[in-house]
């Protein structure tokens, strides 16, 4: 069977770090004849050399080639695609891991659009993220069509005659910046570009000895000669205009700009600040023009305008400003919606200082700009910023994020933004909106997985973002309506809670470490009215709900007690416990509770229950009834349903055998009456 992928990972000293990688290659879904594992090893030092063999040895479609320390991954990534047997290769770092199902999607996202790069939604848990690249799934593009340049890390996977073909090939030898010189040599000539965004197939991992690579202060002088090949390449395929406009945008406020940027210009020693603006400000003049720089947004044309007139000490002090820039987030309500996501309301603002005051603007006559207090001895008297095209491009978003795996999935939100007076000319921007929390997924991709999973709030504004997080700052009425969920086939628990001391909201899913019994303690228990013994618990569950089987504990005085089962089943957005109309235990008075967290956990105690000399259960009268409307609508659906049971059993086999016009008109005349 011809090889479909050759994952390519260069290795030197990794230690521990590495194993990580190896499990999850072992882990693969893709059949092991499909794929080849190509350790290259750049000369390490450790025990790696012979544990990798001995791998080899029992993993024929894992290989090893050793090389003389080349002291960089360029070498060893070329040999990789040199010895590659696959259509497709993918790299992977050594201490990097994969998901288990990644190759097989990513192949077959790569082999069914014929794409020359195949780039696979990624996570990491101390470095960014550009999630807007994978905010869907993109079956075909290009870098002219879509935001490719904010991904410019080489972990994707890539058509290896596209590469060959290409000589495309990375730089060998100790350097900065490569990753960005490939990839952008890569996408200038790929006619497909697939992006997978709808699975997470990357995970970066942070290292306990802070070695990752790329963690070190780079030397600026060959940093940024090196970011000038990169900038060769976008100007030779590019012509003047706005699109290399963008695109040499992205590099100045990234790799230039950023590195003025707060919070770390605020820790360089005066020499180090000085050597880097020498190496940034020839790039700045070379490359970065008008065009560039009035495309950026208001603090960061600040920073370009100081880093023209070199003025150091006024980059450190904009730094300073801006680091005290805060997003803020008030949740004002929370909703369960009947399709089991969670609406999240929320007003959302920019805020300056540590009392948190509004990030203000200055309205004059019809144009509004930065609030010249900011820049009040940064820019010449009477200059002022103009933010009033800006102001439309506020927004915030929402995410969910796994606090353990660093998984981050977009929410469904709508802000709209206001400009609001604050008294003499200053105004600042208020963006209010909901969002739907989605724990059951988005179309694409299945339920978020176990863990705790928190809602954070980006904002962005005048060319900054800054995440909030939800809860602290909250309205009285959402701790009543931020009730446990029931929800998805088979039934898991999501239970949204603040966090302690911090007050945020988070997701419990599945039952990583809150219970049900622990949170529905003191919420309302009503009783349904019927011969059959129901409680109605307040548990949002949708109608899609599978039921829950679990135990209704029976305890008398003494210390007796009775297990018998019951079950827990979704009616009219909560979840209602079904007891058992008669069961095998002395007749009296019993103390009911259900294990509804399992049987090594505290059951949830419900309420007295009386049983008699027949065995059947009642429950007390003091439970307070549920509403009588919603009596009146869980006894119709019922009773429509029983009718359509009858009426599968009794008239569906005579149905089946009508012509099909006759079919469709008595299901139709069936919906109308049973629904």
């Amino acid at each position: 069977m011809p090889t479909k992928v050759s994952v390519i990972i260069p290795v030197y000293n990794p230690g521990k770090y590495i194993q990580p990688c190896i499990d999850s290659l072992l882990k693969q879904t893709l059949s092991v004849d499909e794929f080849e594992v190509i350790f290259v090893d750049d000369g390490s030092t450790d025990e790696t050399p012979a544990e990798l063999d001995s791998l080899a040895a029992r993993h024929p479609h894992f290989r090893v080639v050793h090389i003389p320390n080349s002291g960089w991954p360029g070498k060893p990534r070329n040999i990789g695609v040199g010895e590659a047997k696959g259509e497709y290769v993918q790299f992977v770092d050594q201490d990097d891991y994969l998901a288990s199902d990644a190759l097989r999607r990513l192949y077959e996202m790569g082999h069914r659009n014929g794409s020359d790069i195949v780039i696979g939604k990624v996570a990491s848990n101390f470095r960014g993220v550009p999630h807007g690249v994978f905010r869907v799934d993109r079956e075909k593009c290009t870098i002219h069509d879509a935001p490719l340049y904010d991904s410019l890390t080489p972990h994707k996977m890539f058509r290896t005659e596209f590469l060959r073909e290409n000589n495309i090939a990375y730089p060998e030898g100790k350097r900065r910046l490569e990753d960005q010189l490939y990839m952008m040599e890569t996408y200038f000539p790929a006619k497909v570009v697939s992006i997978l965004g709808s699975y997470t197939c990357y995970y970066y991992s942070k290292r306990d000895d802070g070695k990752n690579a790329g963690s070190t202060r780079p030397i600026p002088s060959g940093y940024y000669g090196n970011l000038r090949e990169v900038l060769d390449v976008v100007i030779a395929n590019t012509e003047p205009g706005e699109f290399r406009d963008m695109l040499l945008r992205r590099f100045y406020r990234v790799e230039m700009l950023g590195r003025l940027s707060e919070p770390n210009v605020l820790k360089y020693e005066q020499a180090y600040l000085d050597e880097m603006v020498d190496a940034i400000q020839p790039l700045a003049k070379d490359f970065m023009g008008d065009g560039v720089h009035d495309g950026l947004g208001a603090i960061s044309r600040i920073r370009s305008t100081l880093l023209r007139r070199d003025d150091r000490q006024g980059l450190l002090t904009l730094a300073e400003f801006a680091r005290g820039v805060k997003g803020v987030a008030r949740l004002e309500d929370v909703k369960w919606q009947p399709n089991g996501k969670l609406a999240v309301t929320v007003t959302a603002r920019l805020t300056q200082g540590e009392d948190g005051e509004p990030l203000k603007v200055l309205r004059r006559d019809d144009r509004f700009y930065l609030h010249p207090e900011y820049t009040d001895g940064l820019l010449g008297e009477g200059e002022l910023v103009d933010v009033t095209d800006e102001l439309d491009e506020y927004r915030a978003e929402m995410s969910l994020r796994n606090r353990e795996t660093a998984v981050e999935w977009p929410c469904a939100v709508e802000f709209t933004s206001a400009v609001e007076d604050l008294g003499d000319g200053a105004c600042e921007v208020v963006l209010r909106g909901t969002g739907q929390v989605n724990p059951q997924g988005a179309k694409g991709r299945g339920p978020v997985s176990r863990g705790f999973w928190d809602v954070w709030v980006p904002v962005r504004g005048l060319g900054l973002v800054r995440k909030a997080r939800l809860g602290a700052d909250r309205d009285p009425k959402v701790d009543a309506e931020c009730r446990p969920a029931l929800l998805g086939s088979p039934a898991r628990p999501v239970i949204p809670y603040f966090t302690d001391p911090h007050g945020n909201l988070t997701l419990d899913v599945a039952r990583r470490s809150k219970k049900l019994a622990e949170y529905l303690e003191g919420r309302p228990l009503l009783r349904m009215p019927g011969s059959r013994p129901e409680l109605r618990l307040d548990v949002f569950a949708r109608p899609a709900t599978a039921p829950l089987t679990t135990e209704l504990v029976l305890a008398a005085e003494g210390g007796r007690t009775h297990v018998v089962p019951a079950q827990v089943v979704p009616i009219e957005g909560r979840s209602h416990l079904l007891l058992p109309e008669r069961v095998t235990v002395p007749a009296g008075r019993w103390q009911a509770s259900v294990r509804l967290d399992g049987e090594k956990n505290p059951a949830l105690d419900l309420c007295p229950v009386t049983v008699n000399g027949g065995g059947r259960l009642r429950l007390g009268s003091e439970l307070p009834v549920v509403d009588a409307e919603l009596v009146r609508a869980t006894v119709t659906r019922r009773r429509k349903a029983t009718v359509r049971r009858r009426l599968r059993v009794v008239g569906g086999p005579i149905v089946r055998r009508l012509p099909a016009s006759a079919r469709k008109k008595v299901r139709r005349l069936a919906a109308k009456f049973v629904g």
